[in-house]
């Protein structure tokens, strides 16, 4: 089955910008719908974007709209979350997720069914 693993994770200034990529390996990265979580300390996993098999459809969370971009590149099996403006509320552990549903609810955590083993994003003022 599919393996994800995630990298990009760090510091970063409040309205600063860091890219997160989640590599996949076992099988091809363009099977599957990918999509990111987040947990923030304290709080639990919510929903940040989602991006179809073929990159042509894109969700994104109503918190991170105009500031977050997803995108995926299937040739290095590699799927991207850019963001950018950052502020103290994204701070959270990001987690890359493929989904085993052809056209998965975007937002539902329970149709995606391989997971990243997560990253650290911190945003300090």
């Amino acid at each position: 089955q599919v393996q994800l693993v995630e990298s990009g994770g760090g510091f970063v200034q409040t309205g600063g910008s860091l890219g997160l990529a989640c590599f996949a390996s076992g099988r091809a990265l363009s099977e599957y719908p990918i999509g990111w979580f987040r947990r923030p300390p304290g709080k639990k996993r919510e929903f940040v974007s989602a991006i179809s098999k073929s990159g042509m459809t894109t969700v994104y969370a109503d918190s991170v709209k105009g500031r977050f971009i997803i995108s995926r590149n299937n040739a290095n099996n590699t799927a991207y979350l850019h963001m950018n403006d950052l502020r103290s509320e994204d701070t959270a552990v990001y987690y890359c997720a493929a989904s085993g549903v052809h056209n998965p609810k975007w937002e539902s955590k329970i149709e995606y069914h391989w997971w990243g083993q997560g990253t650290q994003v911190t945003v300090s003022s």
